[in-house]
């Protein structure tokens, strides 16, 4: 299962040889392939916080605060080189929607197994979030 959670790390490296065969700016592969490891080394560390934290408003701050961060940082990595080079800004954003696509339908198919594309097991084995004690 763990080659599975990092299958779209996988397809960044596998990327570099399309992108030479079909003559596309390696501009977008850098970018895009950069700014999607990024966000997932990001994504990975932050879960983590988010795991070892006792506050469920500190979890959902991380996580959601996280996913609304990460999506806009590509975004803007791929609008700035598409800024400079409309092939290349292309290439990158084609390459993002590939891989996010590869990522979101592994973690969607790895979730019931009590593991998500994103890091380790869940405690609970069903991803869930801390309770944090008594509610007030």
């Amino acid at each position: 299962m763990t080659f599975l959670r990092y299958l779209d790390l996988l397809l960044v490296a596998l990327a570099l040889p399309l992108f030479l065969a079909a003559g596309l700016p390696l501009a977008g592969l850098a970018v895009g392939g950069g700014a999607w490891v990024a966000q997932r080394g990001l994504q990975v560390y932050l879960d983590r916080r988010a795991s070892a934290s006792k506050d469920p408003r500190t979890v959902v701050g991380l996580l959601a605060g996280s996913m609304i961060a990460r999506g806009w940082f590509v975004a803007i990595a791929v609008f700035l080189v598409g800024l400079s080079d409309n092939e290349a800004g292309l290439a990158a954003a084609v390459l993002v929607i590939a891989l996010f696509t590869v990522y979101f339908t592994l973690r969607m198919i790895l979730r019931p197994f009590g593991t998500d594309a994103a890091g380790p097991p869940s405690p609970s084995g069903a991803g869930s979030l801390p309770t944090g004690g008594e509610p007030r």
